[in-house]
């Protein structure tokens, strides 16, 4: 969602700023913004309704200078996207505040400033914020003070940054429930939403913890506590090589990611060739905190969730004990009843999904025998605060319709059921059997991205399409709600996902010949009650196309269209099916013209609720 930057240093800043902008494209806005402190202690701005390009030229057409900033890309919550509403926001030609988040009491706080005398603006919750900062600098206080009193008026979900005109060396933030991290140079500090926006600049990293407020200048830091005590953060090096952000030889993100997945999944999978997976790949205390799971619940949002669904066949079906599923945001609003010996897993590829989060601040007063994440992202909220990590190696995801993140998430959540069914209902020789398949997942998956172009060929058909309905049984179902998804995602088709053997119990009077109809029908025990439905569904018209192995016996023939995938071993179907589904919505996505990467109201981290 929101990205913030901002930088107190001793060179000038605007190019650092923007760079970071550009380096947090990837996460869904709809303006942008910079303010800058010049040599004269004059604060400056540009606001800019669109893409970061749009900032690029105005600051081109009249360059604004200065050696401390703060920039913002925002996505709009609070107002229409307009450069009015963008970030920054001033009060008085003296502070000025970028902020990630949603301020609940925005309202009554609004009324309070206006019967003061503040004049609004815009119609963003954020710019009360900035207005109590003017207040309590007009009183005498230093920009951290102003801050350490405006932050216990703020009710929600905020990472702030702020500089003050009077004060110009420094810039100030703070966090509650939002990401802030701060980046360590040489003479030189910055903030940022995400770390990535700071690769340029430098490779040591500071995560702030929940209620820290932070203070920049060039030559020095402070981080304090919400009591205004000092507190010490460990710092962190980003050792590994960054990885190239570039589109290469691709058109897009989305579609290099997906071709990424062979290389992401082989980095995934530890030890190739191995003859079983360790416990210790999920953290050293694994192994005692395993043998005391009797039960698993997962907890997740979006694409995420669907890899949690097609766990829970994996955990009860191999593993032999039971898995619950829930959405995050349903899961933290509800009175629960958990049971002893229960393992709470949240997974997220950002490891900073807000609803995820809170669903872990709010389950740690139950009796969970421990809280573990899969999650992408190192040194993420989620990371931080769980007892077991496992990390995917899926590398940086810039597409918003998440692929590589989430058949790496499948891998996981496979090498997840190893370890816990060698401990109840896992045979050895299954055992063996999964690990064997494990390793060759990213063949088979190479395999699939050579149907490329047959996919492309079938996508043409859905371009004049406004709905489209997938079909699958069993642990396929959450894979045709997760084809679904990435085609409304980016194509905006009205598109769902049925359990097949629900087709007569509604979805099957919306279908007729202008509704396509996508089978996830891999050969297996189902495989001939999913026939009969897709029978249903010829007869009244619809044009079906099938995804199915050589072992389902499927065949083209008036109004079906089968497209072949590789025979590979049971376990592996779900992912591998998973893939040849992210390339029908990508195709159907470019053959209609929308915006592929960065698709209409969707953000890449879901950092508010």
């Amino acid at each position: 969602m929101c990205g913030i930057v901002a930088a107190a240093a001793r060179r000038e800043v605007s190019e650092i700023l923007l760079e970071g902008l550009r380096r947090l494209e990837y996460r869904g806005y709809d303006s942008a913004g910079m303010a800058l402190i010049d040599s004269d202690h004059n604060l400056l701005l540009h606001k800019r309704q669109g893409k970061v390009a749009e900032l690029e030229q105005a600051q081109a057409m009249d360059p604004k200078y200065g050696c401390v900033g703060i920039a913002h890309t925002r996505w709009a919550t609070h107002g229409v996207p307009s450069a009015v509403n963008a970030h920054p926001h001033l009060s008085g030609q003296r502070v000025a505040v970028v902020h990630n988040g949603i301020i609940e009491n925005h309202a009554e706080l609004r009324a309070e400033l206006q019967a003061s005398g503040y004049e609004f603006q815009s119609g963003t919750d954020t710019e009360v914020i900035v207005h109590l900062l003017h207040r309590e600098l007009e009183s005498g206080r230093s920009l951290q003070q102003a801050m350490l009193a405006v932050v216990p008026r703020l009710q929600g979900a905020y990472a702030l940054a702020a500089i003050d005109a009077e004060h110009p060396d420094e810039v100030v933030g703070t966090r509650e429930g939002s990401p802030l991290v701060v980046g360590v140079g040489i003479g030189e500090y910055f903030l940022a939403s995400d770390q990535l926006a700071l690769r340029q600049v430098t490779d040591r990293f500071i995560y702030l913890e929940e209620g820290d407020l932070v203070r920049i200048t060039a030559t020095s830091l402070q981080i304090t506590n919400v009591a205004g005590e000092p507190v010490q953060r460990k710092m962190s090096m980003i050792s590994s090589v960054e990885e190239s952000t570039g589109l290469g030889n691709f058109e897009h993100y989305m579609l290099k990611e997906i071709y990424e997945q062979p290389r992401a999944l082989a980095d995934t999978i530890p030890v190739a060739g191995a003859r079983e997976i360790e416990d210790s790949v999920f953290g050293a205390d694994a192994g005692a905190i395993f043998d005391q799971v009797k039960a698993v619940q997962i907890v997740a949002c979006g694409t995420s969730y669907h890899a949690g669904m097609v766990a829970r066949y994996w955990l009860e079906e191999l593993a032999g004990i039971p898995c619950a599923v829930e959405v995050a945001s349903e899961f933290r609003y509800r009175k629960r009843v958990t049971h002893p010996g229960t393992l709470l897993v949240t997974v997220s590829q950002s490891g900073e999904t807000a609803d995820t989060l809170a669903a872990l601040r709010n389950a740690n007063e139950e009796a969970f025998v421990a809280r573990m994440v899969i999650a992408n992202v190192d040194h993420s909220s989620l990371v931080r605060e769980s007892d077991l990590v496992f990390l995917t190696r899926a590398g940086t995801e810039i597409g918003v319709a998440s692929t590589k993140a989430f058949t790496t998430q499948l891998a996981a959540f496979l090498m997840l059921t190893l370890v816990l069914g060698r401990r109840h209902a896992l045979t050895p020789a299954l055992a063996a059997d999964m690990v064997s398949a494990l390793h060759s997942l990213p063949d088979y998956v190479a395999q699939t991205l050579s149907l490329d172009p047959a996919i492309k060929r079938m996508a043409s058909a859905f371009i004049p399409r406004q709905h489209a309905l997938f079909l699958g049984r069993g642990i396929h179902y959450p894979i045709a709600m997760e084809g679904a998804l990435k085609l409304k995602e980016i194509s905006y088709i009205h598109a769902e996902a049925y359990p097949a053997g629900e087709l007569k119990h509604g979805p099957l009077a919306l279908v007729d010949a202008d509704m396509p109809v996508v089978a996830v029908a891999p050969g297996d025990e189902l495989m001939e009650k999913l026939k009969s439905n897709l029978e249903e569904v010829r007869s009244r018209g619809a044009e079906l196309y099938v995804f199915a192995d050589s072992e389902a016996h499927f065949a083209d023939e008036p109004r079906v269209h089968v497209l072949a995938l590789p025979s590979c071993p049971e376990l592996l179907k779900p992912i591998v099916y998973t893939v040849a589904l992210q390339l029908l919505a990508y195709h159907v996505a470019v053959q209609k013209g929308t915006d592929v990467d960065k698709p209409r109201n969707l953000a890449k981290s879901v950092t508010v609720e």
